[in-house]
C-alpha cells in the first residue's frame, strides 16, 4: 500500500547528511532526457521532464538541488512507488536539501522530473542521501521524442500554486502532466521532450527568430550556446513534431508581424524533417496539428502539414511515410489560452491510438 509522502525543507544540512548511511552522487545517477554532468560533477537537468530514479530504504531521503543561475527559482516534481506527488520549488540560493519523508519503513522507488523547460534554466543535482540508496535505469522500452512548443512543454497548465496572471511564466509549468509524458506512460514507452515555448518552424510567436531548426541541435535550445546535443545517445522509434501554432500567431502588437508565409513554412518544415532524419534515420515521423488553432488558420495548418507529408514522402520513397494527426477543436482551460492539466489528459487520450499504431508498426 502506498504511504503518504510529505516534502519538507531540512533546517540543518549537516544533520540531514549524517543521519543517512549512504550517499548517491550525481555522477552515478542515470538520467533520461537532455542533461549534462558539469565540471563540478553536478547533474544539470536541462530539458522538460528530464528525469532520473533511485531506490532507498527507510523513512526519508535528502535531495541536494540547486540552480545554475544565481537568482530566481525553478521546479522539480516527483513520484514515489509509481504515484505522482507534487511540484517542489527550488530557489537559487537554496542551501538546505529537499527531504522526502514517508510514513513507513521498507523500500521505496522515487523518480524526479524537471517540471519546467530548458529556457527556464538548468536544475543541478549534486547528491542524494538515504539508507541503502541505489540508482535506477529507465526501463527498456520504445522511445518517443516530442518536439514542440509551449503546449508540448506543459506550460500554463498548472494553477495549483499560482493562479493565471500571477507569479512568473514558469510557475504554471507541469511537464509531467503534459500530453507527451502522459500518453507515453499509458503506452509503456520512454520519452524525451524537445520543446520550447513560443517557438515555430520558421519564427516565434512574436518575432522572426529563433526557430526550432535553429536551436534543435543546441543542448539547451538556445542560439548562443556552443555545446551541441549528442543525438547518438537515444534512438527514438517515433519523432513527434507539433509546430505551427506560433508561426500562425498574430504576435504581441509590439513587433512588426508579416503575414504567415505558407511557402516558407512548408519549405522550412521539410528541411527540418531532413535534419531529424539525419539524426534518427530509422525513426517514424509524426506531424501533429494544434488544439489551439481554430477556424481558417486551422484549415491552413492542416493543409500545410499535408503538403509537408507529400513532399517528404517523395524525398524518401523507401522510408515509411510521414504520419499526420489533426487534433479536434478544443476550448482550452489553462492560462493564456493553453490546455490545462485536464485538457492534456484529453489530448493524450486522443493521441493514444495514433501512437500505438505507429509503435506497433515499428516493432514489426
Amino acid at each position: 500500500m502506498f504511504s503518504l509522502l510529505i516534502c519538507l525543507f531540512q533546517t540543518n544540512r549537516a544533520d540531514a547528511f549524517k543521519s543517512y548511511t549512504d550517499t548517491l552522487y550525481a555522477a552515478k545517477l542515470k538520467p533520461f532526457g537532455r542533461y549534462l554532468l558539469n565540471d563540478e560533477n553536478k547533474l544539470e537537468m536541462i530539458s522538460s521532464a528530464v528525469h532520473f530514479g533511485f531506490k532507498f530504504t527507510g523513512g526519508r531521503c535528502a535531495i541536494y538541488a540547486s540552480l545554475k543561475q544565481s537568482q530566481g527559482h525553478n521546479y522539480i516534481q516527483y513520484e514515489v512507488d509509481g504515484v505522482y506527488q507534487k511540484r517542489i520549488r527550488i530557489e537559487a540560493n537554496q542551501a538546505e536539501p529537499v527531504i522526502i519523508s514517508t510514513n513507513g519503513p521498507g523500500e521505496h522507488t522515487v523518480w524526479i522530473y524537471k517540471t519546467t523547460e530548458a529556457h527556464t534554466g538548468a536544475i543541478q543535482i549534486s547528491k542524494i542521501a538515504a539508507d541503502h540508496i541505489r540508482p535506477l535505469k529507465v526501463r527498456k522500452a520504445p522511445l518517443i521524442e516530442f518536439i514542440g512548443n509551449s503546449i508540448t512543454c506543459g506550460a500554463a497548465t498548472d494553477t495549483t500554486d499560482f493562479a493565471c496572471g500571477t507569479g512568473e511564466y514558469h510557475d504554471q509549468h507541469n511537464a509531467y502532466m503534459a500530453y507527451g509524458p502522459r500518453v507515453s506512460r499509458k503506452l509503456g514507452a520512454n520519452y524525451i521532450m524537445s520543446s520550447v515555448s513560443g517557438i515555430g518552424i520558421y519564427r516565434t510567436w512574436n518575432m522572426e527568430s529563433p526557430s526550432m531548426p535553429q536551436v534543435y541541435e543546441q543542448i539547451d535550445f538556445k542560439t548562443g550556446t556552443l555545446q551541441k546535443w549528442n543525438f547518438k545517445k537515444y534512438s527514438p522509434k517515433i519523432v513527434s513534431i507539433a509546430l505551427g501554432t506560433n508561426d500562425l500567431s498574430i504576435g504581441d502588437g509590439k513587433n512588426a508581424r508579416k503575414p504567415f508565409n505558407k511557402q516558407v513554412f512548408v519549405d522550412q518544415y521539410v528541411n527540418f524533417i531532413k535534419l531529424v532524419k539525419s539524426k534518427y534515420p530509422k525513426a517514424r515521423i509524426a506531424l501533429l496539428s494544434s488544439p489551439m488553432v481554430k477556424g481558417k488558420e486551422r484549415e491552413l495548418l492542416e493543409t500545410c502539414l499535408d503538403t509537408v507529408k507529400k513532399r517528404t514522402d517523395s524525398l524518401y520513397p523507401s522510408d515509411p511515410g510521414v504520419e499526420t494527426f489533426f487534433f479536434p477543436t478544443m476550448n482550452p482551460h489553462g492560462c493564456t489560452g493553453h490546455p490545462s492539466i485536464a485538457d492534456h489528459q484529453i489530448l493524450a487520450e486522443q493521441l493514444l491510438p495514433f501512437y500505438k499504431k505507429l509503435l506497433d508498426q515499428s516493432i514489426l
